[in-house]
């Protein structure tokens, strides 16, 4: 496992504490602004993933790259998980790896 550049688990909450950092989360694509996904995040926030053009709306795309503001981030990779992703254990797993089990994670 690389461990040379982690991101961090967020949701849309979680995302205005990694400002400027790599972060990884799930949304739910709600339309395709020409180069911008803007989305739902599994905790129901909206945010904005720039540079990740291309995937269906409704899908769920997991989105690895650096957190610009509380509400954006610019995409490095992204993954397409389709529209049969159960968004409650992602936001789950946001909590925790924030939260009481953080030191389990980088």
């Amino acid at each position: 496992m690389d461990t040379s550049s982690p991101s961090a688990f967020v949701n849309g909450e979680i995302l205005k504490r990694f400002v400027g950092r790599r972060v990884r989360t799930v949304i739910q694509i709600q339309r395709d602004e020409a180069g911008l996904l803007v989305g739902q995040s599994t905790d129901g926030h909206q945010l904005t993933i720039k540079g990740a053009s291309g995937a269906p709306t409704s899908h769920y795309v997991e989105v690895i790259g650096i957190a610009e503001n509380n509400q954006t981030i610019n995409a490095e990779v992204w993954t397409d998980f389709g529209e049969n992703f159960d968004p409650a254990p992602f936001n789950g797993l946001c909590k925790l790896a924030n939260g009481q089990m953080r030191d389990l994670f980088l």
